[in-house]
């Protein structure tokens, strides 16, 4: 369930999140492709278009940090979606399996500093993705988790991961 961080050929950093989920392949498409699944557990909004070389716009809810410009890299119905999210990449592929849908959530950036921070938050949302898939309670209910995860992330990437901290939200 922890998310895993290893260093590119190129330099940049990646998290790699592996989820078996007892929901079919479209339930799962919908819940990582559809506003109002989206709003249950992803950490912004997607304004734009569904479609590979689209532009997109991120918006925090609350405007808990400044929005974010974006393109949408890849769109393959029910199995891959791919955003340039701001300065980073989010890819999710989709697979089936035996008991229902595999996600791999793949996030790179650049700045391993961040890497525990985005390890913590991706671990929450996706529990919140789950929980929702569920019928349960959103990420907007359970982002106060990532206090719990976050130390774990420290302890696992190293203290050169954990070098950026979260947005100051005090404003």
């Amino acid at each position: 369930m922890y998310g895993t961080v290893r260093q590119l050929g190129d330099g940049r950093w990646q998290l790699r999140f592996i989820r078996r989920l007892p929901h079919g392949q479209a339930k799962v498409w919908r819940a990582v492709t559809e506003d109002e699944e989206l709003a249950k557990w992803f950490p912004t909004t997607i304004e734009g278009e569904r479609r590979s070389g689209a532009r997109l716009r991120y918006a925090f809810p609350g405007g808990q940090a400044p929005p974010m410009e974006g393109e949408m890299l890849v769109y393959e119905p029910e199995s891959v979606v791919e955003l340039r999210w701001g300065p980073d990449v989010l890819r999710m592929e989709l697979s089936q399996v035996d008991e229902g849908t595999e996600l791999t959530l793949l996030h790179t950036f650049a700045e391993r500093g961040k890497a525990a921070r985005d390890g913590a938050g991706w671990h929450v949302c996706l529990d919140a993705l789950t929980a929702a898939l569920s019928g349960g309670a959103g990420s907007r209910e359970q982002m106060s988790a990532w206090r719990e995860v976050h130390p774990r992330y420290v302890q696992s990437f190293g203290p050169e991961a954990a070098t950026i901290g979260p947005p100051d939200r005090s404003g």
